[in-house]
């Protein structure tokens, strides 16, 4: 077959050896062979994705395949293959690479898979799809994202996709029923179009909770119902119109908070702490503490490498005006890494409307060793514009070990 769609076969060669297949356009492949990027996609697989415990090879080899510095603004760029989310306008992000291949391998999408996306965003999480199974549709609620998504993987060649603007959590009757469903953003519950719209025996994966406190669920359908597993804790932006603006438990900007600053909560009793999300590096230890049983212990000997657990909160800058921070911390060989930023800290990054950061405050860093536990409290001002922040805790890039417990956090009104 010739032609500007004709699909070549190429030939990955895995980390481990393993060689996978990939479909790819020639646009695609005239994209990849020229594509300045390459390196970088390459380490940022590796050292984001793999070494964070990513197997599946099909998956890996996509997610070395799609160039995600074409899903983002130009100015963002720089940190295209950085595994972190950016922001896209319409105060939507794309979602950080790691959480892109943890949610394709868990819904383990196969070659003849029908696979129904929610949440379009960039079109970054449908580019990888597209590899992996026969079809993605996929739902944009917000228009101008849509059409640009749309536009984005015509051009690059992603012909399997199919795309709409529309409310996503009423899923796409026409095109049902579907292998696989993979939700994007997070819904209060499971809507039901999409219940009714999975193939039986089919998977769906959905970030459930309040709108700062989600965590992964994989249903798969048995005999018309869903069977759930609760998995890990997330962050994801909030879909727009009519379903978001009807939840129950809303984000109390004026209010806002830090969850199980003590690290004894685990629900489900896998070792993760509850309400804290993106954990890298991150345990529990049950013989060094202040308060409770437990405290987090992170640990890492490889400068650069992430050990963290970060947690959001609204917050409104106009109306809160400072935050006391007050901890407790021990370390053990605590070692900057070559960047600036890579010291153990708590670290807080302020959000403005449109979910761009635009600040950051820390406490620390603390480094060396330090025999006993200490106690350190420091107070915040809360930039006006704020309107979202994130808390970030851990070695950051640092090497050593370090245990952190019994954080607590004061709002006081502006």
């Amino acid at each position: 077959m010739s032609g500007r769609n004709a699909f070549r076969t190429a030939l990955v060669v895995t980390s481990l050896g393993v060689t996978a297949f990939l479909c790819l356009t020639d646009q695609q492949a005239f994209s990849q062979k020229n594509d300045p990027f390459r390196d970088k996609r390459m380490k940022m697989v590796t050292t984001c994705i793999e070494r964070e415990g990513i197997t599946n090879q099909r998956v890996l080899a996509a997610m070395r395949q799609v160039p995600r510095h074409e899903f983002v603004d130009t100015k963002e760029r720089k940190d295209a293959y950085v595994d972190t989310a950016l922001p896209i306008g319409h105060k939507q992000t794309i979602s950080p690479p790691f959480v892109v291949a943890y949610m394709t391998e868990t819904i383990d999408p196969q070659v003849d898979d029908k696979v129904l996306e929610i949440g379009t965003g960039s079109g970054y999480q449908a580019a990888v799809l597209s590899n992996l199974c026969k079809e993605v549709y996929s739902i944009e609620i917000v228009e101008p994202l849509g059409k640009q998504a749309a536009e984005r993987l015509k051009r690059l060649g992603y012909a399997n996709v199919t795309t709409k603007v529309g409310d996503g959590y009423l899923g796409w009757e026409e095109h049902a029923p579907f292998d696989k469903i993979i939700v994007t953003c997070s819904p209060e519950k499971v809507p039901q179009p999409l219940i009714d719209q999975l193939k039986d025996g089919g998977r769906l994966l959905v970030p459930l909770g309040e709108r700062y406190q989600q965590v992964f669920h994989m249903f798969e359908k048995k005999e018309g119902k869903l069977v759930g597993t609760k998995l890990i804790s997330t962050l994801f932006v909030p879909m727009t119109g009519k379903s978001e603006d009807q939840r129950q438990v809303k984000p109390d900007p004026l209010n806002p908070k830090l969850l199980n600053g003590s690290f004894e909560e685990d629900d489900d009793k896998d070792g993760k702490p509850d309400h804290w999300h993106y954990q890298r590096l991150m345990t529990v230890d049950d013989k060094e503490f202040t308060e409770g049983k437990l405290s987090a212990f992170f640990e890492c000997d490889a400068p650069g490498r992430i050990a963290q657990a970060l947690q959001a909160t609204a917050v409104d800058g106009t109306k809160v005006g400072t935050i006391l921070v007050e901890l407790d911390y021990k370390t053990e060989g605590a070692v900057a890494g070559k960047e600036g930023f890579e010291m153990p800290a708590l670290v807080i990054h302020f959000y403005d409307e449109n979910r761009k950061g635009f600040q950051v405050e820390s406490i620390g860093p603390w480094l060396g060793t330090s025999s006993d536990w200490r106690s350190t409290s420091k107070t915040i001002s809360i930039p006006p514009k704020a309107r979202e922040m994130i808390v970030r805790i851990g070695l950051n890039g640092a090497t050593g070990k370090l245990w952190v417990d019994g954080i607590k956090m004061t709002f006081k009104p502006r």
